[in-house]
Formats: C-alpha cells, sequence, structure tokens
C-alpha cells in the first residue's frame, strides 16, 4: 500500500554508526549575578549555549520549577537565552538553571542565582542630639535602610565634602556601618551623617543628621581599653579570598591596635594592617592561614583582647568528571566522578534531568554509578552533581545502548493514541534507534492499526498500536477587547464546541499569570454553567484590572486560547517629580510631570502644601487660579516668609481625582519684614512702681524672618514723646518697666511693634494700661461680730476713713481664728467692691474666735484692723426626737413625740421643725411648732415621707430618720360609721408598727 503524501517516514538515526549523533552539551552556561534595580536597561539576560544533533531545545527553571514562557510576557528566550524584560525583585529573585533536550535525553545547567541589588532612603528625618564628657568614649549608629548588595560607609562632619578622617582615633566600621571615637576632643563637635553606598548600583543615600556636643561637667578620666569593634568568634574564609578583620577599641588615652595569632605562629607576611591597624587584611586565603587570631587594645591603663577563628571552606572543584558510554544491551556500566572542596562533596545523579535513584540494577555509592544488565531504557544523558554548603557543580555525560538485533519487548508502541481531525501526530519508536512516523492534516479516514517493523541481520520484529481520531474543539464566542471604568464589572465570553466524548477545561490567565479564583475570589468568577462555556466575571474593576485575558480550553487531544485586552479608565495616576523651581519670601515656581491618565485626559491639577505648622495637606492659591491638564506648572502665591514648605500635586479627570504625587523637597521661602503684629496688648497689676505689659506672641508662621523680636513703647497719657524697648525674644509675652519715680495707677498709652532679620514692622493699635497700684493705706473701723448658730459668725465694718487716691480698695479681706490656734493659720475669706459684710462658715460651737478685716487691690493688702472676738453658740440638740406615733382622723394625720432634752454643753430646744412630702414629690415643705404634735392634711392617694428634728440658737439639732406613712384609700378618709371604727382599727394598727419603728431607731 502507498503511504499517502500527508504521512512521512523519518528515517532511523543509528547512533552507533554516526558519530554526528549526539545528546546535548553545553558550551556556556547561566552566570549569577546581581541587577541593579534602578538600571536603565530594564532587562536580566541569563546566557546559554547547546550543541547536540539533532539540535537541542532549551527551556528554563526557576528554584526546580519549569518556566512557561508563554505565561508571562515578560519571559523570552532568545537563542537559548532567557531575556527577563522590567525585571521584578518579588517575582525574579532565585535560581535558574537551563535546561537542554533531544532525542537523547536532557541535561541541566549548573545553578545560577538572580539577585537584585537596590538601596532605600533613610526612614528617620531627625536623630537626637549625642552628649558626651570630653575624654569618654563615643559610637554613632548609622543604622542603614532596606538594601541589597554590598555597602560601603563613610560619614560626613558638618558639610558635605567633609569627610570624617579615619585614625588611630576614629574608625568606621564597614560592618555595621557605625562611627567610632575612642576618645573624644573639643574639636569633634558638631553634626555627624552618615553616608551609605551600594556598589553594585552606585547609588549612595545620607542619612539624618546627629548633633554631637560637650557635656559640661567635667573632663573624662583615664580607662583601660574597650574593644567596641571586634570579629566574630568563628570567621568562615573561602579559599583564595580576602578575609578582612576590624577591631577597634575605646579608650582614654587612645589605645594602640595590634594583632597575634594565638598559636605562636606569625602574622601570614602577606597580611595588611589599615587604618591605624583597626583592619587586618588577608589576601588569597589558604588552608594554612587558619587558626586562632587576636586582636589586643592597649593603653597605660590596661588592654583587653578579641579573638576569633579562621576557618577555611573551598567550593566543589572536579577533579574526575564522567565521560560518554557506550554498552550493549546486557553489559554493565560503571562511571565514578571524584570532587575536592572543604566540607567533603556529596554526591547525587540525574537521568534525563531528573534525579536517579538507586533501585534493583542501578547501584549508587559516593561518586560511583554500576548499571548491571543494561538495557534500551538506560539510554540517556546522565550527570552527576557534586555538592557541598558552598556550591554546586554538575557534570555531564551520554549513555548509548548498542543493539544485537530488533527488540520491541520494551520499547512498544502506545497501543492508544489520540489525535483531532486536521491535527498532526507523531509515532516515535526508540529501540538501537529513532524511528518517527509522521501524519499531518489528519481526517478520520486515518484512524486504526499502526505496526512498525524493525528488521536488521540479526532478526525482524514489529509493534502495533491504534490512532483514535477525535473532533476538533474550536472556539465558538470568543472573549472581545472592552474598555470599561473603575468600579464596574463586565463578563469576559469563552464559549467553544468541542467532541463531547472528551473532557473539557478552562483556564483564564492575567498578564501571563494563572488566575488563581479562591485567592482572588472578591474581583474573579467563573460563569456560564455549562460544559462547553467559560465565561469569565469581572466584579468592581480597579485599575490593577487592566491588561491581557486569555481564555485557555484543553482537552486531550488538543489546547486552543482566546485573547482580549482590557483598558480600565480611572481617576490619574500621581504626578512625578514635583519640583520647586524658584522661590520667593510670598511665591514658588513649581513643575511637575503628568503621572499616568488611566485612559481618561487629566482636566485639571490642584496643588497642595503642608508646613511644620499646618494640620495635614492644604489646598494653596495659584497662579494660574485653575490649572488645566496640559498644564505642568503653576506659581503658588500668599505663602508666609521664613516658613518650611513642601508640596504635592494631585491630578483629576471626568472620573474623579487621583492620588497625591510624593512629597517635593522641602524649602523655606525667603525673609521678609514682619506684617503681623501682637493681639491683645494689656497689663496692669505688678508690684509697686512697675508698669506691666502683655501682648498674644506672633505664630513662629507669621513672624517672617529669623531674628524675631518685639518693640514696646510707652508713654504718659497725655504726652507726646514716646519710651522704647526692645524684647528680643520671639516667645516674649510680658514686659515689665520699673523706675521708682513711676506714680500709682497712673494711665500710659502703650503699643508693641514686631521686627526681625529684615527690619522693623508695624505697631498694634495704642491702648491705655495702668501702672501698678499701691496697696490700701488705712485699716478699715468698726468691726462688729456676732454669732449666728454654733457654726457661723456674721462680720460686718466701715471703709477706711481716709478717701485715698492712692490704693483703691478692690475689696476686703476677713481673717478668722480659734483662740487656741495661731493667727497666721487663720481661715481667710474674701469680698470683691463695696460689700461691707459677710459670713464666716464651718466653725466649732461654743468657741471663742478672734476676727480681723483689712482691704486689699492688685499690690496687695494693707494694715489689718483691731481684732474683735466673738464666741459661737452652743451647739443645738444631739438627740433626735423619739417615740414618734401617728394617728388619722377625718382628712387629717396627727403626730406626736416625745420633748428633747438638750444636754449641758448644748443650746435650748426652742421647737421643732416637720419636713414632709409626698412619696412622689421633690420638693419638702416645713412646718416650725414648739409644741411635740402637729396635723398634717391626709395626702390623696399618696404616701407621706416624714422627719422631725429639734431647732435651738445654736442652729437643727439630728434629725429622726424617715417615716413613710402609707396612703389611706378613699373610701376609709370618707367613711362613717362602722368604717369610722375600721378606720380606727386601721390607724391603731398603723399607730403601733409605726411606734415601733420609731423605737427601733433610737
Amino acid at each position: 500500500m502507498e503511504i499517502p503524501s500527508r504521512i512521512f517516514h523519518i528515517f532511523p538515526l543509528f547512533n552507533a554508526d554516526d558519530n554526528t549523533l549526539h545528546g546535548p552539551v553545553f558550551l556556556q552556561e547561566p552566570n549569577s549575578m546581581i541587577f541593579p534595580l534602578d538600571s536603565e536597561e530594564k532587562k536580566v539576560k541569563l546566557s546559554c549555549e547547546v550543541k547536540g544533533n539533532p539540535r537541542p531545545t532549551i527551556g528554563w527553571k526557576l528554584n526546580g520549577t519549569s518556566i512557561d514562557i508563554g505565561m508571562d510576557y515578560r519571559y523570552s528566550v532568545v537563542e537559548g537565552n532567557l531575556l527577563i524584560n522590567n525585571p521584578n525583585k518579588t517575582q525574579d529573585t532565585g535560581t535558574y538553571q537551563c535546561v537542554a533536550t533531544n532525542p537523547f535525553g536532557k541535561i541541566v545547567s549548573r545553578e545560577a542565582k538572580l539577585q537584585f541589588a537596590y538601596l532605600e532612603n533613610f526612614k528617620t528625618r531627625t536623630r537626637s542630639t549625642v552628649s558626651v564628657r570630653q575624654g569618654q568614649g563615643m559610637v554613632l549608629l548609622c543604622g542603614p535602610p532596606p538594601h541589597s548588595g554590598e555597602l560601603t560607609y563613610a560619614w560626613i562632619f558638618n558639610e558635605y565634602p567633609t569627610f570624617v578622617h579615619q585614625d588611630n582615633r576614629r574608625f568606621v566600621s564597614q560592618e555595621t556601618g557605625n562611627l567610632y571615637i575612642a576618645k573624644v576632643e573639643a574639636s569633634d563637635v558638631g553634626n555627624y551623617t552618615c553616608v551609605v553606598t551600594n556598589t553594585v548600583t552606585n547609588s549612595r543615600v545620607l542619612g539624618p543628621p546627629t548633633p554631637l556636643i560637650l557635656r559640661n561637667d567635667g573632663v573624662m578620666g583615664e580607662y583601660e581599653p574597650k574593644i567596641e569593634v571586634q570579629f566574630p568568634e568563628t570567621v568562615p574564609s573561602a579559599k583564595g579570598t580576602t578575609v578582612k578583620l576590624e577591631c577597634f577599641a575605646l579608650g582614654n588615652p587612645v589605645p594602640t591596635i595590634s594583632w597575634r595569632r594565638a598559636d605562636g605562629k606569625q602574622i601570614p607576611r602577606k597580611a595588611r594592617r589599615h587604618r591605624s591597624s583597626g583592619l587586618l587584611e588577608i589576601p588569597n586565603f589558604q588552608q594554612e592561614d587558619t587558626g586562632l587570631y587576636e586582636c589586643v587594645a592597649e593603653n597605660v591603663r590596661g588592654k583587653n583582647v578579641a579573638r576569633g577563628q579562621l576557618t577555611f571552606y573551598a567550593q566543589p572543584n572536579w577533579i574526575q568528571k564522567i565521560s560518554d558510554a557506550r554498552a550493549a544491551i546486557e553489559e554493565s556500566i560503571v562511571w565514578e566522578c571524584r570532587a575536592s572542596g572543604r566540607p567533603k562533596p556529596s554526591y547525587r545523579w540525574l537521568k534525563d534531568g531528573e534525579p536517579l535513584l538507586p533501585q534493583g540494577r542501578v547501584q549508587l555509592e559516593q561518586g560511583s554509578l554500576t548499571i548491571t544488565n543494561v538495557s534500551l531504557s538506560d539510554a540517556g544523558m546522565y550527570q552527576c552533581v557534586a555538592e557541598n554548603r558552598h556550591g554546586i557543580i554538575f557534570a555531564s555525560a551520554e549513555l548509548s545502548i548498542i543493539a544485537i538485533g530488533p527488540d520491541f519487548s520494551k520499547t512498544l508502541l502506545k497501543k492508544l493514541t489520540l489525535v483531532k481531525v486536521g491535527g498532526e501526530v507523531i509515532i516515535e519508536l526508540t529501540i538501537s534507534f529513532i524511528s518517527f512516523l509522521r501524519i499531518v492534516n489528519v481526517t478520520k479516514s486515518d484512524a486504526g492499526s499502526y505496526t512498525c517493523v524493525a528488521t536488521n541481520h540479526f532478526g525482524t520484529a514489529s509493534s502495533t498500536g491504534s490512532l483514535v481520531v477525535k473532533d476538533p474543539t474550536r472556539v465558538m464566542v470568543s472573549p472581545f477587547s472592552m474598555d470599561v471604568t473603575v468600579g464596574e464589572s463586565i463578563v469576559l465570553p469563552c464559549q467553544v464546541s468541542h467532541d463531547h466524548s472528551l473532557d473539557i477545561m478552562f483556564t483564564w490567565s492575567f498578564n501571563g499569570h494563572l488566575i488563581d479564583f479562591e485567592k482572588d475570589g472578591d474581583h474573579f468568577e467563573r460563569v456560564g454553567g455549562q460544559d462547553s462555556a467559560g465565561d469569565l466575571m469581572i466584579r468592581s474593576i480597579q485599575l490593577k484590572h487592566a491588561g491581557k485575558y486569555v481564555c485557555m480550553v484543553q482537552t486531550s487531544v488538543d489546547k486552543l486560547s482566546a485573547a482580549a485586552d482590557l483598558i480600565v479608565r480611572g481617576p490619574p495616576g500621581p504626578p512625578e517629580a514635583v519640583t520647586i523651581d524658584e522661590i520667593t519670601d510670598t511665591t514658588a515656581q513649581l513643575s511637575w510631570r503628568p503621572g499616568a491618565d488611566n485612559h481618561s485626559p487629566i482636566t485639571m491639577y490642584v496643588v497642595q502644601a503642608r508646613t511644620p505648622f499646618s494640620v495635614g495637606w492644604q489646598a494653596v492659591s495659584t497662579v494660574p487660579d485653575i490649572i488645566d491638564g496640559r498644564t505642568f506648572t503653576a506659581t503658588v502665591v500668599d505663602l508666609n516668609p521664613w516658613v518650611e514648605y513642601e508640596f504635592r500635586v494631585v491630578a483629576a479627570n471626568l472620573i474623579g481625582i487621583g492620588e497625591p504625587s510624593r512629597p517635593s523637597e522641602k524649602r523655606r521661602t525667603e525673609e521678609a519684614l514682619p506684617e503681623v503684629t501682637p493681639a491683645n496688648v494689656s497689663g496692669g497689676g505688678g508690684s509697686k512702681s512697675e508698669l506691666v505689659i502683655t501682648w498674644e506672641t506672633v505664630p513662629e508662621e507669621l513672624q517672617n524672618g529669623g531674628g524675631f523680636g518685639y518693640v514696646v513703647a510707652f508713654r504718659p497719657y497725655g504726652t507726646v514723646s514716646w519710651m522704647q524697648t526692645v524684647v528680643a525674644s520671639p516667645d516674649a509675652a510680658r514686659y515689665v518697666f520699673r523706675n521708682e519715680t513711676l506714680p500709682p495707677f497712673s494711665p500710659y498709652e502703650v503699643k508693641v511693634g514686631v521686627y526681625n532679620n529684615k527690619g522693623e514692622g508695624s505697631f498694634s493699635p495704642v491702648t491705655v494700661v495702668y501702672s501698678a497700684e499701691e496697696e490700701p493705706a488705712r485699716a478699715p473701723t468698726t468691726v462688729l461680730a456676732r454669732s449666728l448658730s454654733a457654726s457661723d459668725v456674721e462680720v460686718s465694718w466701715a471703709p477706711p476713713w481716709e478717701n485715698q487716691h492712692k490704693g483703691r480698695i478692690q475689696g476686703y479681706e476677713v481673717r478668722c481664728w480659734r483662740h487656741d490656734e495661731k493667727e497666721e493659720n487663720a481661715k481667710r475669706i474674701r469680698t470683691v467692691g463695696n460689700q461691707t459684710s459677710t459670713k464666716v462658715s464651718n466653725l466649732r460651737g461654743n468657741a471663742l474666735y478672734h476676727l480681723a478685716v483689712r482691704a486689699y487691690n492688685t499690690a496687695g493688702t494693707g494694715p489689718s484692723s483691731a481684732a474683735v472676738n466673738v464666741t459661737t453658740k452652743k451647739p443645738p440638740p444631739s438627740q433626735p426626737p423619739g417615740n414618734i406615733i401617728w394617728n388619722s382622723s377625718d382628712s387629717k394625720i396627727i403626730l406626736n413625740w416625745d420633748q428633747v432634752k438638750a444636754l449641758d454643753n448644748e443650746s435650748e430646744v426652742r421647737g421643732y421643725k416637720v419636713l414632709y412630702r409626698w412619696n412622689r414629690q421633690s420638693s419638702t415643705s416645713i412646718i416650725e411648732t414648739n409644741k411635740t404634735s402637729v396635723e398634717l392634711s391626709l395626702p390623696f392617694d399618696e404616701d407621706y415621707i416624714i422627719e422631725i428634728k429639734p431647732f435651738s440658737d445654736g442652729g437643727d439639732g439630728s434629725s429622726s430618720e424617715q417615716i413613710r406613712i402609707p396612703k389611706i384609700s378613699n373610701a376609709y378618709a370618707r367613711g362613717s360609721g362602722s368604717s369610722t371604727s375600721n378606720a380606727c382599727t386601721l390607724s391603731a394598727i398603723s399607730t403601733i408598727m409605726i411606734s415601733l419603728t420609731a423605737r427601733s431607731s433610737l
């Protein structure tokens, strides 16, 4: 039968007879690299070059997982090299391997680590002042910001380009970045700034300055060395590298540093000492350089020693590699590889890029691989891998199997091969050669059984398999590109026709990454509900959802995809590079670059400013007043002079207002004459011969310049010439003019002005302030006192006889003290204005008190009157009324109680107060009586709350406990005859109850 033109027989490739046919061999393998994040290249290239026949295909692994080039648009393979566009430190950091494959097998390259170098800015803006004594040692911490890549450190002293010079007294550690000063001198006072440089990116950042000042409590005395910089106890060191050991000590006098080996051997002659021996370098480190090293710090006060063990390590290095080998079926093959290294390397083996495990015919022992009774399945690419914790190396070789005759016993055709209509199929068979049968543009008629027959002079063999042809999968409704706004929700359709005898699977990718519907379920959801539909719903779309969406459909015989681009319109991104181009005392010229418009043209920009005195960011006035979306400069106006400003810009479009830009640098406006004058200028009071002037300080943001202060001017009311004085402190709010000739309580015209480095501003409006008064010169007269009760006394007086112009009276001060107390501990009560009497309360009963009165004003108090005496009344009765009985009759309640007898030291009872209220009323009524009974009207449907207390000249006595009299119903109150007897019965019961209650409370 003639083979159709669509079917191609690929002739066998006999590896036993053609030396040009072989497996992959690496010509160039990828190298580890550190990529600067701020590189303008924005592209990483990992190199890989391979030879082989047939020509190998090349793939890549990241951290042991194959990279799907089609799933991430940033990855591409060009001539075997892996290119990464717009590399990302989070996604792309890791270990890469090149994988080369052809029909003879697969090999993997050595591991190449990709790292990213970067250096962020310092987070803190200020650092606290460091205060030390002269002669004391000091450490300033650098605390480098987040980074990757090797750093170097230096320190600026005061201003760039003056760097700290390192000598026997000063040392900068390249391990920590810290600055050490063994003994501080007066010349060290100033500002210190840590400078951090990334040696990979060559970027440099400056930390916040640290002020160093000297304490004024004396000079530090001498003390022994204290080693602050020392190397670790164990220093693992690689063969051939340069080992650096740091050592530095604080001390007074400044210590000297020396190095030695603890085993008595000499420090290697190749070693170098730097920075006054604070750094020991050993180049080309070898095994004989290992040992215990000591750093000795010494001064006249003593010495100190730091120790560390230098240990040796080496990466694996091949001593014996494996080579290509050929073996006949049922023979044995032995491979051996050996590598040097410290610690001693371990070995493992790979076959066709996958781990080879010992089992049956395959035995592994250290670097030895033995395969007994080899078969065709053993053919392939083998790799010996030697590794220790410092490195890993690979050696590759190919194993070819020589067949005696055709043998399909272990490499049969697949029993069943599936393919779609219109597709292509390759049926592959490997015995002692490789043979292919290729069918293109497959049709249903190609389905059936296929037999491969192999013949050589040793014999003939055959193998048969089946080909099953299925209908192809076709996309019926593809996702289509869309233009949406942030916050909207959409559905991207993906509907297909397919052979329903096959299982179908839909997957979606976004910008090359598979969508995780569990993790991203807030925004992504599969919808459709049938096996031919895999629609994707995207809810509450955000700007980050813009990009390429690919619907991928897969069955067991075919795979296809359909893509759509999603454009998301939203508020603008933040403007970039906001710069202060020029600044004056009240204006700032700004420029910026537009950020992303997010597919909706920017219509307007708004400028905001922040100062140390503002609450957050505030919108500011600009010229032009409205900044359109095509304008990238503006002049900010109405700024305050001599204020530190930073600015940011916010963009807006028809969709909304975007995120603000990063702040500009901080710039201070120029100085100007002060314009704001002090508010609330007033004063008065003070001591004799003083004129006190006060005002509200001008806020710092309105002082318009440095050297701010106040000009205080004053003159006697009605005169022409002003007297002036300067108050140099911007925080001052008071000035006191003292002069013995100042007349008391005289009016002065006062005004307060302002000035700064630019000159004088204006004065506040003139106000009138009185000079200090003189205290009253005369004492009050006709002082009288009388006892009101056991605790209260009333005192009265007459004003001083002389009506004085000096020493006006603002009020009076009454002093009261008990006869057995000291006058300086007297109780003081002050009155205001013309009041000439007052009550003194909370006194002790039946006690003798002395009272005196004197006038006062703002200048102080005047002379005291003569003291008068008064004795308080005896205390009121201490016993409450007892045996309280109540009874009801008609519409009355009758209360009776026993008479209260006053004790000898108590005031006689003059009568009683009955306090009563209805249960739900808050106000209390009082009835006074000199009897021991009282009648009350019956309440209407209410309980009575009653208490009784005696009163006397000494005041009210002790009160009885509260008595509750229950409400009496209308039927009893208004009844007659038997009702009355019932009422009397009830009354009697109530009387007994209340009597018992009253007695029990005594």
